[in-house]
């Protein structure tokens, strides 16, 4: 197809965000439809797309152009308030000068300009850095044109003299002709300065999208920018010029200058520059190469000794076996130009820890290297573990190795300065993001710039799928959610706003800062990368996004925050204000009290390990040693969670261990023979095939990828390695490599494994022997999140832990553990009630502590500190109880508050004046203070108020007192019912214990009543229809009371992804069930070799009072049911664990009626 003669020079991409609304790739496939030879992007101040717009051309046969818009404050000339006068140029690269000076300027644009003006950079700011760019004056919003438009032709000339001495032979006077009343009314003035002054014109269409029907939903855009309607009357507003127009349409446009066009292609020719890729470039610690290889394997053995000294006495054999895998991987580290990486990192870590920051014991692949273990990067021996350096750095494969570090995540920022401070500011940054406008989101900004109704919208937006791990984009919700199309079909204002919704999904929102990504250079960033400001941070980070800014030279850093680290740290604070100092990195990994926590899969709280499904499946595998809870941790994940039931059985001895093939035991006897690390899988390959570690990492990254041609080229050599190194015939080696490849597709990395469950060990060791700092430090850090407190403390209660509330007189802001006559007990923080605010309560714990106990409420609110006690504070601390050792009459402090309030604010004035006030002063005695009496609220009314500002009922869930009863009517929480669902969706009955709250009555489509009730238990809250008539009065009247019912419920879920539906079917007061005389457990059988599992999880009981029956799906048309016994223990907690079971469905636990004529099966 032959080129036009026209090259677009002004295009927006949806990097000016909510300006431009073309993405890079898109962009390219436009330019190759419409026959450009090539296409330029000027993205306002910015450069944020130039590596992805210039891959996308080059795979569409295009040129890129990379240039930007350049907001330029006019020489003076101020505006409101001070402010520069912005105009704005076109600048393009030329060539490498010319991109080190573009980047130069957008990170000047946004890092040396005063914090409250918009980006820019003086016209001064562009001497010595205009070599190698080329300039279009701007069109309309340039300020030639503008001058011109407003008739000052002699400033216009000044300026065009100055432009013309910065880009000497590379300035282009600039025309659009777009309808722009600047544009027009500069065009003849522009034309005239250009012949004048012997400079080119060139032709442009500034352009923000890409087709002209694009128009109405970039209108829409600019509003959702504006934060404003499409309605109002000052609002931007688009053009419907501003589109990509093609060269025809153009050349019509431009046809009494014909050079303007043409000169579009000159400049075109002049740039035919992308970004460079560069090598990675690193600042150095020890002045070159050679000099970091030698401070390297220097520092490295000397780690080494230090970490081999608490081991005691090692053969000669062991030492050795330790010293040549150091010097095999210092080899390869420095063969490989590492040895930098490797020390940055290291100093970093060694100067948090000496700093007492704590650090994670390793993340990733990088704890499989006794290098990093040596240089304490990490704190897991790799020999001791089984864990391999190839799998992090692959001698066959030349990549830039890559630490993650996890630090404490309070403290995870001082780590960042120090490494600024260390290399230099200007040579540190942080890592752009962006976020696109979702399906959800763009669907709520479309409703409300047309002004739809907040209810409908809401609806709307509900009825598209949100799944976390697969939100639903617009156009499959409108295929996929029939309710919505059906809305879609039939109203048009619904349909004009999903229209407009659908165009603008998926382009960029608005940018922010990447959570943990740092790079670090070895010059200042702005000679390497464009930089912007975030205004939330005062580092600078990069233009270029995590996929591309390693392309520049640039080496990333993953500076992680996790919150178990500091959870730690903050329990051995807590137990050293008892006089207790423990070293978490010195624990055994074989204390037999932990195994048997995690056994009883009592792990709330614990990393790793506190999801509920998970603690069903330690209570199922049983772990005894360190090994099981990495490979729990590896297997469970979607696909190999799979395995689980098999480990476990063959773990218990209930199936006997097989391997796929002999010389595999010894690699696979950790994990009872079945693959669950992709180190196994390399190994495998290894020791059958006879391939090195680092060809193996290779072969099981060609598996993950599954390209035919490289799977069929890697699965001749290893069936030919097996015949040749092991002696295995063809068709069992074939068999092998289906089975490895198998496992290579969802094997977890060992190293990654191990680090976490050394921090799952640590957390569950504090738990098992220090559960009251366990929980004050889990809490402290879950202090906002009133779901997760209510979790611990539901666990502390079932465990025995004691809990006090909120205490004005004892609670600091944090939770921490007290002495009490009984022995510990964890006290609630004052800053863990909602609406009170950390500052302010450590305010008032200040004063406390420096003046001693506040000795009456009129005490406390003469003494309170300014700022810290407002009507909010005063009525979330009274109604949780933190007054009530100075007032237990909660509801007296509350009608009292605004006495109390002018009580503080008397006595903050009086210390303001340093006079007496009208309370009293130091001269003569304070009257003491007279509060009204009001009657005490009811014990429903303080729960109610418990629940608003605790957000849970901490006197413990009006359910929690018939807890026995519920458990042995076979009632399962709201939240275990939630995570287990219904197995394959469909419908399951089930029995709950909840306390319902609120009732609406309401008409079926037949006439009859039924209602839609408000419930809660100690999980959560949830509503239920109930079409029982019979129920229809009586819930009215328990919603009245405030009555806990035990609730026969139907689940029904359309879908095994979605959460079911609850229906009530029966309903009786918890007060008038008594425990059951008997239970029944029902479950479908799906496959024969869970039985095994069963006659682990089911315990003897009393006789006769527990039966349970197995269906048997057969899948043969006619299942058998059959009765496994009568005398079994059963409640909740046993069918919660039975629900998680691989093979079990449809598991069902209620009071029995009667018998059924069953065979008993022996």
């Amino acid at each position: 197809m032959a080129h036009q003669p026209f090259v677009p020079l002004r295009v927006l991409s949806g990097y000016s965000m909510l300006e431009g609304a073309i993405e890079p790739k898109a962009l390219a496939q436009l330019a190759k439809e419409r026959g450009f030879p090539a296409i330029a992007v000027t993205d306002r101040n910015g450069l944020y797309c130039a590596p992805a717009f210039a891959s996308a051309c080059f795979d569409k046969g295009v040129q890129p152009i990379i240039g930007t818009l350049l907001a330029v404050a006019r020489p003076d000339a101020t505006g409101q308030h001070g402010s520069p006068v912005i105009d704005w140029l076109a600048l393009y690269a030329q060539n490498e000068a010319g991109w080190l000076n573009l980047c130069h300027l957008v990170s000047a644009a946004h890092l040396d300009r005063p914090v409250e003006f918009d980006a820019h950079v003086p016209l001064e700011a562009l001497e010595g850095h205009s070599d190698g760019l080329i300039c279009l004056t701007g069109a309309g919003e340039g300020a030639l044109a503008r001058l011109l438009a407003e008739g000052r032709e002699g400033a216009a000339e000044a300026y065009a003299a100055r432009l013309e001495a910065l880009f000497p032979g590379r300035l282009y006077i600039e025309l659009a002709r777009r309808g722009d009343p600047v544009e027009g009314a500069a065009e003849a003035g522009l034309i005239r300065l250009a012949y004048d002054s012997g400079l080119p014109l060139v032709a442009t269409n500034p352009a923000s999208y890409g087709e002209p029907q694009f128009y109405e939903a970039h209108d829409a855009m600019l509003c959702i920018a504006a934060a404003t309607h499409v309605d109002a009357a000052d609002r931007p507003r688009s053009s419907p010029q501003n589109w990509v127009k093609s060269a025809p349409m153009m050349a019509e446009l431009f046809a009494d200058c014909p050079e303007a066009l043409a000169n579009t292609l000159v400049v075109a020719r002049r740039c035919a520059y992308a970004p460079p890729r560069r090598k990675p470039l690193l600042p150095s610690l020890a002045g070159d190469k050679e000099g970091e290889a030698a401070m390297l394997v220097e520092a490295a053995r000397a780690g080494l000794e230090a970490r081999l000294a608490p081991y005691g006495d090692l053969s000669d054999e062991e030492r050795a076996g330790y010293f040549e895998r150091l010097e095999f991987e210092a080899g390869i580290i420095n063969r490989m130009g590492f040895a930098g990486y490797f020390l940055i990192v290291a100093d970093f870590i060694q100067w948090a820890k000496g700093e007492g920051i704590p650090v994670g014991p390793g993340r990733g692949s990088g704890a499989g290297s006794v290098v990093a273990w040596a240089l304490t990067i990490t704190d897991l021996d790799p020999i001791r573990l089984g864990l391999l350096f190839e799998r992090f750095l692959n001698p066959e494969r030349v990549s830039m190795p890559d630490f993650d570090i996890d630090f404490c995540e309070t403290r995870r920022g001082e780590v960042i300065r120090y490494v600024q401070a260390k290399y230099g500011e200007a040579r540190v940054a942080q890592i752009i993001t962006f976020g696109k406008m979702k399906a959800r989101a763009v669907l709520r900004d479309c409703g409300r710039i047309l002004q739809m109704s907040y209810g409908q919208v809401d609806r709307l937006c509900k009825l598209v799928p949100n799944h976390p791990t697969d939100p639903w984009p617009l156009p499959r919700a409108l295929n996929g959610v029939a309710e919505l199309k059906r809305e879609y079909d039939n109203d048009p204002e619904v349909r004009r706003v999903i229209d407009l919704a659908v165009q603008l999904e998926g382009l960029p929102r608005n940018s922010s800062t990447h959570a943990a990504g740092v790079v670090i250079g070895d010059r200042p960033l702005a000679e390497l990368v464009p930089l912007y400001r975030d205004p939330r941070s005062d580092m600078p980070v990069t233009q270029f996004d995590m996929k591309y800014v390693e392309d520049t030279g640039l080496i990333k850093f993953d500076f992680l925050g996790l919150k178990t680290l500091s959870v730690l740290r903050k329990a051995t604070d807590l137990l050293a204000r008892r006089g207790i100092e423990i070293d978490l990195g010195t624990l055994g990994w074989d204390d037999p009290e932990v195994y048997a926590l995690l056994q009883r899969g009592d792990t709330v709280g614990v990393f790793q390990l506190e999801s509920e499904g998970m603690r069903r499946t330690l209570a199922a595998v049983k772990p005894t040693n360190f090994g099981d809870i990495i490979a729990l941790v590896s297997l469970y994940r979607p696909g190999p969670m799979d395995n689980i039931p098999l480990f476990g059985r063959r773990k218990n001895g209930l199936e006997s261990i097989e391997y796929p093939h002999p010389k595999l035991e010894g690699i696979l006897s950790e994990t009872y023979g079945i693959f669950v690390y992709q180190e196994q899988v390399m190994q495998a390959a290894q020791i059958l095939a006879g391939y090195s570690l680092g060809d193996a990492d290779l072969l099981r990254r060609a598996m993950g990828k599954k390209v035919q041609a490289e799977m069929d080229a890697q699965r001749q050599r290893f069936v030919d390695g097996c015949k040749e190194v092991s002696g295995i015939d063809k068709a069992k080696a074939n068999e092998l490599f289906d089975l490895i490849d198998k496992f290579a597709g969802y094997g977890f990395n060992k190293s990654h494994a191990a680090a976490y469950a050394l921090l799952a060990y640590q957390t569950a060791w504090l738990k098992t022997h220090y559960p009251h700092e366990f929980y004050a430090a889990s809490m402290c850090f879950d202090m906002h999140q009133s779901e997760k407190l209510a979790v611990f403390v539901d666990d502390m209660r079932r465990s025995g832990i004691v809990i006090e509330g909120p205490d004005i007189n004892r609670s600091e802001a944090e939770f921490m553990v007290e002495r009490t006559d009984e022995g510990y007990a964890v006290r609630y923080a004052l800053a863990g009630v909602r609406n009170v605010g950390e500052k302010a309560m450590d305010a008032i714990v200040a004063e406390r502590e420096a003046n001693g106990r506040f000795v009456s409420l009129e005490d406390l609110f003469r003494r309170v500190p300014y700022g810290s006690m407002n009507r909010r504070q005063l009525e979330g601390l009274a109604g949780s109880g933190a007054f009530d050792a100075l007032e237990p009459n909660r509801a007296k402090v509350l009608a009292n508050a605004d006495m109390l309030l002018a009580v503080a604010d008397e006595a903050e004035r009086s210390r303001s004046s340093g006079q007496a006030g009208l309370f009293g002063g130091d001269d003569h005695a304070a009257p003491a203070l007279r509060l009204a009496e009001v009657e005490p609220w009811s014990r429903a009314e303080q729960m109610a108020k418990e629940r608003e500002n605790f957000g849970f009922y901490f006197a413990a869930h009006p359910v929690e007192q018939w807890r026995a009863v519920a458990i042995a009517n076979g009632a399962r929480t709201y939240a275990a019912l939630m995570e287990s669902g219904v197995s394959g969706g469909g419908r399951a009955q089930a029995v709950m214990a909840a306390m319902v709250e609120g009732v609406n009555r309401g008409k079926t489509r037949r006439g009859a009543d039924f209602v839609r009730a408000d419930f809660s238990d100690s999980s959560g809250q949830f509503s239920a229809a109930c079409f029982e008539e019979s129920l229809v009065d009586p819930m009215l009247q328990w919603a009245k009371d405030g009555t806990c019912l035990l609730l026969t419920v139907e689940l029904d879920a359309p879908s095994p992804e979605e959460p079911p539906r609850v229906t009530v079917r029966g309903a009786r007061p918890l007060n008038e069930v008594k425990m059951a005389s008997a239970m029944q457990l029902r479950f479908d059988v799906l496959r024969p070799d869970v039985f095994a599992e069963l006659a682990m999880l089911l315990q003897p009981g009393e006789p006769g009072r527990g039966e349970v029956l197995a269906r048997l799906r057969t899948g043969r048309g006619h299942d058998q049911l059959v009765r496994l016994g009568s005398d079994f223990h059963l409640d909740g907690a046993i069918a919660e664990r039975l629900a998680s079971v691989d093979g079990l469905a449809n598991v069902q636990l209620s009071a029995r009626r009667g018998s059924a004529k069953l065979r008993l099966v022996a």
